[in-house]
């Protein structure tokens, strides 16, 4: 019997046309799906328009949306493709890895480019291997599919702004590989205990502060007041400079009964942050109840913090096993 995908479409260089103001996403499902006759053949495709969107303009908003959308549908399929914007691409993957757990059916998100109606496009090889993907008996919960990879939804990142080969898994392996049209697994599927459960509750109340060298203490206390979760993208292994630390620590004192979430992570795309190498990131570590993002992905750990807070946590405790929980290959333990 053949596999039943449902192509789900979010606008995106994929589905865009080409216009006096630019590329503009206007294809729809079924103008996609002419594209694919030969995998047609193989699945048993149908399709769903949820909008038409640059990726530059999606919000949390929009990942609530595409997750409904899959729980409305999803006894009804046996796999789902997501066609989307590859500039935030990986935001959608990391935060459907959180609104969508344990699930038995591949959620699969893909991209392009270039185009899908361009005459030379990586459009269509992406869409076929997202399809081939979904179909396969034993691929299961949220991943991205670019350029013949096969990334962890809370793995990816978007690593190049024009090539064909746009996105890598950061600091875990690839998942799998296409070798033309036969998949090559790397990691074995993760096998799921639980049933799959959706989440609706989100807090995108999170913000992200990127130091710079001599970034003035007068920011800080604005975004302790008007965000429920910090993260502090910091320098290296990780840590407060000293023109930051006395404001840092009065802030982090006052609010320390609030459930605010204070999450220490590092510019540096490889290799993750540790507090405890420098002096700059022990005496903060030593004193505060502080989250280390370790090696998890930017991605991973702003959607992870939105998912945790929205669920009201009631302290610090719970938030911080919540967060060191093992969820789509995000963290190791």
């Amino acid at each position: 019997m053949k596999k039943k995908i449902l192509l789900l479409t979010t606008g995106g260089t994929i589905a865009s046309h080409n216009t006096e103001k630019g590329l503009v996403p206007l294809l729809e499902a079924e103008d996609l799906m002419k594209y694919l006759p030969s995998v047609r053949q193989k699945c048993d495709l149908e399709a769903l328009n949820l909008f038409s969107l640059d990726s530059t303009n999606m919000t949390y908003k929009e990942w609530l949306a595409i997750a409904a959308a899959i729980e409305e549908n999803y006894d009804r399929y046996d796999g789902f493709v997501i066609c989307h914007g590859t500039d935030t691409m990986a935001y959608t993957a990391a935060a459907l890895s959180y609104l969508i757990q344990n699930s038995p059916k591949p959620i699969v998100l893909t991209g392009s480019q270039r185009p899908l109606e361009m005459e030379i496009t990586d459009a269509s090889m992406n869409l076929r291997d997202s399809i081939i993907y979904a179909m396969d008996e034993k691929s299961n919960g949220v991943s991205l599919v670019f350029g013949g990879k096969i990334i962890a939804g809370t793995r990816a990142k978007k690593t190049r702004s024009m090539s064909y080969d746009a996105f890598s898994s950061i600091n875990y392996p690839q998942l799998a590989v296409m070798r033309g049209e036969h998949l090559v697994r790397y990691i074995p599927p993760e096998h799921y205990t639980e049933p799959v459960r959706f989440y609706r509750e989100w807090n995108p109340r999170v913000f992200l502060l990127k130091l710079t060298p001599g970034i003035e203490p007068a920011v800080l206390e604005d975004i302790f007041q008007r965000y429920d979760g910090i993260i502090v993208e910091s320098f290296g292994t990780g840590g407060i400079p000293d023109s930051l630390l006395d404001e840092f620590s009065r802030l982090m004192k006052r609010y320390e009964n609030s459930r605010k979430a204070v999450v220490m992570t590092t510019q540096v795309t490889y290799e993750g942050s540790n507090l405890g190498i420098y002096e700059v990131g022990r005496r903060i570590k030593d004193e505060f109840q502080i989250l280390e993002a370790r090696e998890m992905n930017l991605e991973a750990v702003l959607t992870k913090l939105m998912w945790i807070l929205g669920r009201n946590p009631e302290n610090f405790n719970e938030i911080r096993d919540a967060f060191y929980q093992r969820i789509n290959f995000d963290i190791f333990i």
